[in-house]
């Protein structure tokens, strides 16, 4: 998959969720976040991302939490799409996933390659334009994640919404790395934030919270 332009396909409709954000249905969290992965992939994401942190997710029942992102493994290989798991290089081997995604605070690029043995794909998130020009420089980064573009409802720990100019800056700066998107992204600006140059885009509540799960994705791609 390490190919640029499969890691471009890759991002183009690109998923995150946990248990944490399937709260406002009711009945089991953990049901509730395979059943939307199942219709997600039938309308055609191209990446799901497993995070499941924070207040309301399986964080502390690490059995469980395994099981989940096994059994989202599973759907997602069904698909023939990639999963990605959030932070923790020890489930992301563990269960046999297709890559890991970091952020700034977590672990550096060379630990996640030593832990990995350079066999996963490696995301990294971004915040601003000096991260993302470090980011260009390390070789074995596959992709970035650049938000948030907008203010966002999902992480309650966010840095400051960059903005639509900042995007639009970003052509000039001739990037070498794939990148994705995220932050307030919705089926509503999803196609202009690609025609701005966003290999991809990558949501959690446009998908969570959906009434049509298959609409939106496919307003998104």
């Amino acid at each position: 998959m390490k190919n640029k332009q499969k890691i471009q396909q890759m991002l183009s409709v690109y998923f995150i969720a946990g248990t944490q954000d399937c709260q406002h249905l009711s009945g089991d969290p953990a049901r509730n976040l395979l059943d939307i992965l199942q219709q997600a992939l039938q309308a055609g994401i191209t990446c799901f991302q497993f995070r499941d942190k924070g207040k309301n997710s399986l964080e502390n029942q690490p059995d469980q939490q395994k099981q989940l992102a096994k059994q989202c493994l599973s759907l997602c290989h069904q698909y023939h799409v990639p999963l990605i798991i959030n932070d923790d290089v020890a489930l992301a081997m563990e269960i046999g996933a297709d890559g890991i995604h970091v952020g700034q605070s977590d672990m550096t690029i060379s630990q996640v390659l030593k832990q990995t043995e350079h066999k996963l794909i490696i995301g990294l998130s971004t915040n601003n334009l000096a991260q993302i020009l470090a980011a260009q420089q390390q070789a074995d980064i596959d992709y970035i994640g650049v938000g948030p573009i907008f203010p966002t409802p999902s992480k309650s720990d966010h840095s400051p919404a960059l903005g639509i100019e900042f995007l639009s800056r970003l052509k000039h700066e001739q990037l070498n790395k794939p990148f994705v998107v995220i932050g307030g992204v919705n089926q509503y600006n999803a196609s202009q934030l690609k025609q701005l140059g966003a290999d991809g885009v990558a949501v959690i509540s446009a998908i969570t919270q959906a009434e049509n799960i298959a609409d939106v994705v496919e307003k998104l791609k």
